[in-house]
Protein backbone atom coordinates (compact mmCIF):
# COMPACT_ATOMS: atom_id res chain seq x y z
CA UNK A 1 0.00 0.00 0.00
CA UNK A 2 1.20 3.15 -0.98
CA UNK A 3 0.92 6.17 0.93
CA UNK A 4 1.33 9.73 -0.17
CA UNK A 5 1.62 12.76 2.36
CA UNK A 6 1.47 16.14 0.76
CA UNK A 7 3.19 16.36 -2.35
CA UNK A 8 6.86 15.36 -1.88
CA UNK A 9 6.58 13.19 0.92
CA UNK A 10 5.62 9.20 -0.23
CA UNK A 11 5.71 6.25 2.44
CA UNK A 12 4.86 2.66 2.31
CA UNK A 13 3.34 0.38 4.95
CA UNK A 14 4.72 -3.05 3.73
CA UNK A 15 2.65 -6.43 3.78
CA UNK A 16 4.38 -7.15 6.74
CA UNK A 17 3.59 -4.19 8.56
CA UNK A 18 -0.15 -4.74 7.86
CA UNK A 19 0.14 -7.70 9.45
CA UNK A 20 1.94 -6.44 11.95
CA UNK A 21 -1.30 -3.79 12.44
CA UNK A 22 -3.46 -6.41 12.27
CA UNK A 23 -1.91 -8.92 14.99
CA UNK A 24 -1.59 -5.85 17.37
CA UNK A 25 -4.84 -4.42 17.18
CA UNK A 26 -6.43 -8.04 17.42
CA UNK A 27 -3.62 -8.51 20.76
CA UNK A 28 -1.91 -11.54 18.93
CA UNK A 29 1.22 -10.46 20.11
CA UNK A 30 3.01 -11.63 23.56
CA UNK A 31 3.65 -8.36 26.04
CA UNK A 32 7.03 -9.79 25.48
CA UNK A 33 7.29 -9.28 21.92
CA UNK A 34 6.42 -5.75 22.19
CA UNK A 35 9.14 -4.22 22.79
CA UNK A 36 10.65 -0.45 22.08
CA UNK A 37 10.57 -1.30 17.91
CA UNK A 38 7.77 -2.37 17.60
CA UNK A 39 6.60 0.23 19.31
CA UNK A 40 7.99 2.89 16.54
CA UNK A 41 6.74 0.02 13.54
CA UNK A 42 2.94 0.82 15.14
CA UNK A 43 3.39 4.97 15.25
CA UNK A 44 4.91 4.89 11.65
CA UNK A 45 2.12 2.83 10.21
CA UNK A 46 -0.49 5.18 11.80
CA UNK A 47 1.11 8.23 10.88
CA UNK A 48 1.36 6.76 7.36
CA UNK A 49 -2.31 7.28 7.52
CA UNK A 50 -3.23 9.79 9.66
CA UNK A 51 -1.80 13.42 11.11
CA UNK A 52 0.05 13.16 14.32
CA UNK A 53 -3.08 14.01 16.36
CA UNK A 54 -4.99 11.24 15.38
CA UNK A 55 -2.16 8.60 15.40
CA UNK A 56 -2.03 9.58 19.08
CA UNK A 57 -5.40 8.66 19.49
CA UNK A 58 -5.22 5.46 17.43
CA UNK A 59 -2.04 4.49 19.07
CA UNK A 60 -3.32 5.53 22.37
CA UNK A 61 -6.43 3.08 21.99
CA UNK A 62 -4.12 -0.10 20.70
CA UNK A 63 -2.03 0.06 23.60
CA UNK A 64 -4.78 0.60 26.26
CA UNK A 65 -6.89 -2.14 24.55
CA UNK A 66 -3.35 -4.67 24.39
CA UNK A 67 -3.03 -3.93 28.04
CA UNK A 68 -6.24 -4.64 29.37
CA UNK A 69 -6.59 -8.04 27.21
CA UNK A 70 -2.97 -8.94 28.61
CA UNK A 71 -3.82 -8.45 32.11
CA UNK A 72 -1.20 -5.60 32.21
CA UNK A 73 -1.69 -2.65 34.89
CA UNK A 74 -3.65 -0.06 32.88
CA UNK A 75 -1.21 2.29 34.47
CA UNK A 76 1.93 1.27 32.53
CA UNK A 77 0.42 3.41 29.78
CA UNK A 78 2.12 6.81 29.26
CA UNK A 79 0.48 9.52 27.66
CA UNK A 80 3.55 11.99 27.11
CA UNK A 81 5.48 9.58 25.94
CA UNK A 82 3.52 8.23 23.67
CA UNK A 83 2.47 11.55 21.65
CA UNK A 84 6.03 12.40 22.44
CA UNK A 85 8.10 9.44 19.98
CA UNK A 86 4.81 9.84 17.62
CA UNK A 87 6.45 13.14 17.21
CA UNK A 88 9.68 11.89 17.36
CA UNK A 89 8.81 9.44 14.08
CA UNK A 90 7.16 11.87 12.34
CA UNK A 91 10.30 14.11 12.68
CA UNK A 92 12.22 11.31 10.77
CA UNK A 93 9.33 10.67 8.38
CA UNK A 94 9.77 14.42 7.87
CA UNK A 95 13.60 14.04 7.57
CA UNK A 96 13.50 11.08 4.77
CA UNK A 97 10.35 12.26 2.89
CA UNK A 98 10.06 8.42 2.04
CA UNK A 99 10.41 4.99 3.18
CA UNK A 100 9.47 1.65 1.86
CA UNK A 101 8.54 0.13 5.24
CA UNK A 102 8.67 0.88 8.93
CA UNK A 103 11.32 -0.88 9.28
CA UNK A 104 13.24 0.75 6.66
CA UNK A 105 12.80 4.62 8.44
CA UNK A 106 14.20 2.49 11.54
CA UNK A 107 16.97 1.21 10.08
CA UNK A 108 17.83 4.10 8.40
CA UNK A 109 17.11 6.19 11.45
CA UNK A 110 18.68 3.66 14.25
CA UNK A 111 18.99 6.58 16.91
CA UNK A 112 14.93 6.13 16.70
CA UNK A 113 16.28 2.38 19.09
CA UNK A 114 17.61 4.77 21.76
CA UNK A 115 14.85 4.43 24.59
CA UNK A 116 16.90 7.12 26.42
CA UNK A 117 16.23 9.79 23.49
CA UNK A 118 13.55 11.47 25.52
CA UNK A 119 15.97 12.41 28.05
CA UNK A 120 17.30 14.93 25.86
CA UNK A 121 13.89 16.92 25.43
CA UNK A 122 12.40 16.04 28.88
CA UNK A 123 13.99 16.43 32.78
CA UNK A 124 13.67 12.71 34.46
CA UNK A 125 11.46 14.19 37.39
CA UNK A 126 8.59 15.82 34.26
CA UNK A 127 8.53 13.25 31.93
CA UNK A 128 8.33 10.60 35.07
CA UNK A 129 6.08 12.12 36.74
CA UNK A 130 2.20 10.97 37.22
CA UNK A 131 1.16 13.97 35.52
CA UNK A 132 3.09 13.20 32.28
CA UNK A 133 1.20 9.50 32.72
CA UNK A 134 -1.98 11.04 32.45
CA UNK A 135 -1.81 14.12 29.80
CA UNK A 136 0.89 14.95 27.25
CA UNK A 137 3.11 17.53 29.29
CA UNK A 138 5.55 19.76 26.91
CA UNK A 139 9.14 19.58 27.44
CA UNK A 140 10.83 21.31 29.61
CA UNK A 141 14.52 20.99 27.74
CA UNK A 142 14.29 21.04 24.26
CA UNK A 143 11.07 21.39 21.75
CA UNK A 144 10.39 18.04 19.91
CA UNK A 145 10.88 18.81 16.17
Amino acid sequence: MQIAQGDVMEFAISPDDQTFRQRMERCDIPVADFNHRAHLRLAYIYLCESDPDTATDQMRETLNQFLIHHQVDPAKFHETLTKAWILAVRHFMNKAGSATSADDLIDRYPQMLDTQIMLTHYTKERLFSEPARKAFIAPDIERIP
